[in-house]
């Protein structure tokens, strides 16, 4: 990877104050405290005026004026972070923030908008239907003549929480009821087998790709942050021509969906080499666990430049709105 030429400009962030935003009512509220706290230690660590924001749903754009921060860094996850609310706070309050706007923000975790936006750009996504939690009431399922293997999910949620791999049609229903946990719609896809690779994207070029080695059935919540026996392999023993694809095709999502900055594409790499685009997150975990600082390492680039190069991008974003 080509470092970036605002990596070496550290001057732009001088004498400003910093809010780093974690915490959040999602049920990723704990992941976000681990990210927000990693991100501010290295921050002050560096130097940095930090200020530690653990906000909950009641924040608004009152709150947020009253912080008298310059720049905002969201470690939030999940509903109330990855959604477009807070962005949308952050905008009336006039404070420039890393990551996505509302709109693609909300685009990528609404995993129903995100797949007709996958679909409509050509990018490779698993043949899916959703679910409304009021049709399920109604037994809905039992007419859908599904055939497994499936995986079905919460459509919006994210760190794989309520993420069942159906293997069997007597599963369905109590997927479903998993799934009807977390939200009201649920997303049913069908299940490709292969290897479950990530692609983070920083700035404007995508970092190698983390090939995920689970004990379990997939990467989920427990294999994520819990079991240290997960496999994680950066880069990923790929040959290189596949390797440039899974990560055109993750920047491909990226795009897809107007994200900025910094998103994390989850692939499956099937037996033919085909890349499967699962779902984009668009402020992925930054815990020492975390996937997308893994990649920035083995890039060349310390958890520190990481965070002041999306910090700088946001200033810079501001100061263009600013003087538009």
């Amino acid at each position: 990877m080509t470092v970036p030429h605002s990596f070496g400009a550290p001057d732009l962030l001088d004498h400003l104050e910093i809010g780093v935003l974690y915490g959040g009512p999602s049920s990723e509220r704990e992941v976000s405290l681990r990210s927000g706290e990693a991100v501010a230690a290295a921050l002050a660590a560096a130097g940095r005026k930090i200020h530690r924001v653990i906000i909950d749903g009641s924040f608004n754009a009152e709150i947020a004026r009253s912080l008298d921060i310059d720049v905002a860094f969201l470690a939030l996850h999940g509903e109330f972070g990855e959604d477009g609310r807070v962005q949308m706070i952050l905008e009336e309050a006039g404070i420039p923030y890393i990551g996505s706007g509302p709109d693609a923000s909300s685009r990528a975790f609404d995993k129903v908008l995100a797949k007709r936006s996958f679909e409509a750009n050509g990018i490779l996504t698993p043949a899916w239907m959703a679910m409304e939690k009021e049709e399920f009431d109604r037994g809905g399922e039992e007419y859908m003549g599904l055939t497994p293997p499936l995986v079905i999910k919460p459509a919006e949620a994210g760190s794989s929480l309520g993420v069942t791999i159906v293997k069997d049609s007597s599963q369905v229903h109590e997927a479903l009821k998993k799934s009807f946990e977390f939200c009201d719609c649920a997303l049913i896809e069908r299940y490709v087998a292969g290897r479950e690779l990530t692609v983070a994207i920083l700035g404007e070029e995508a970092l190698p790709v983390v090939e995920l080695k689970a004990q379990g059935e997939f990467f989920d919540y427990r294999a994520k942050y819990q079991d240290p026996a997960t496999g994680k392999q950066c880069p990923a023993d790929l040959p290189r021509e596949i390797s440039d694809a899974v990560q055109a095709t993750a920047m491909a999502a990226h795009r897809a969906l107007g994200c900025v900055d910094v998103s994390r594409t989850d692939i499956m790499l099937d037996a033919q080499g085909l890349a499967w685009v699962l779902e984009v997150n668009t402020l992925p975990g930054l815990t020492q666990a975390s996937l997308y600082p893994k990649a920035a390492a083995a890039a060349g680039i310390d958890f520190v430049l990481m965070c002041e190069f999306l910090l700088r991008k946001a200033v810079e974003r501001g100061r263009r709105t600013a003087a538009a």
